[in-house]
């Protein structure tokens, strides 16, 4: 008997969203699902799929098709629940890029977010939590784009009233950017900026641990702690699905 990673309650839950996203309730439409989520979980080879879950082939290219669409992140906005906008933190986390994932076909590393930095080929992904360290938004990038050049990416849509984020985004224009949006921005110098914060907050500043929280909990799932897709649009719609999870377990 294979190991199942969604219990009843997170079905319940997360079933209405994908008829709703355009699914049809069918009787095999749990284990494709299954399938998918042994994937995000254990990072294996689609080949080694278990047959309990149907033929590898039929549940990649469900998944993939889904991908295309776009169809995974529609998911994680509608299960995305009530955004506590008090405070919002925005970080990064390197992935490791498997030597599997490069060289895909019709496109270059950068269009699929591969860099080379220090420690090989790596992609960088991009989060923004809100005030319970909470999934809000994603970004992906290659891993040698710098925090700042993706941080006007993840205040897209933001309305927390602070915005706490490490010495990665000290720039004044991504202060200023946080100021347009009515929000506080909480980001300490570097040692070598001498120009006043006065918005810093260092008793805020210490809070930032709910995104390296979150981090760590999305990279349980080993298929975004290792990046074994080729297609960043695959990769990131896994990253869609664990934070799909996340809320649902909430």
């Amino acid at each position: 008997m294979f190991r199942t990673s969604i219990s009843d309650e997170v079905w319940c839950r997360l079933e209405p969203v994908l008829v709703g996203c355009g699914l049809k309730r069918t009787k095999r439409l749990r284990l494709r699902i299954e399938g998918v989520a042994w994937r995000l979980r254990t990072g294996a080879p689609w080949r080694d799929l278990p047959t309990e879950m149907g033929s590898w082939s039929t549940v990649f290219n469900f998944f993939n098709r889904w991908s295309r669409k776009g169809l995974w992140k529609r998911v994680f906005e509608q299960m995305r629940g009530e955004i506590d906008d008090e405070w919002a933190f925005m970080d990064s986390s390197y992935v490791k890029v498997h030597q599997h994932a490069s060289g895909a076909r019709g496109s270059t590393r950068e269009q699929e977010s591969i860099g080379t930095s220090r420690g090989g080929n790596t992609s960088k992904l991009h989060a923004r939590c809100d005030a319970h360290g909470n999934p809000d938004h994603f970004l992906l990038s290659a891993g040698n784009v710098s925090d700042f050049q993706m941080a006007d990416g993840l205040l897209e849509n933001c309305e927390a009233e602070s915005v706490i984020a490490d010495k990665g985004y000290d720039s004044q224009k991504v202060r200023a950017s946080i100021v347009i949006l009515g929000a506080m921005p909480i980001i300490p110098n570097r040692k070598t900026n001498l120009q006043p914060n006065p918005h810093y907050d260092s008793a805020l500043y210490r809070l930032r641990h709910l995104i390296e929280n979150l981090f760590a909990r999305m990279k349980h799932f080993r298929s975004i702690a290792t990046r074994y897709d080729k297609r960043a649009r695959n990769f990131m719609s896994f990253v869609y699905l664990a934070a799909s999870l996340i809320w649902a377990k909430l």
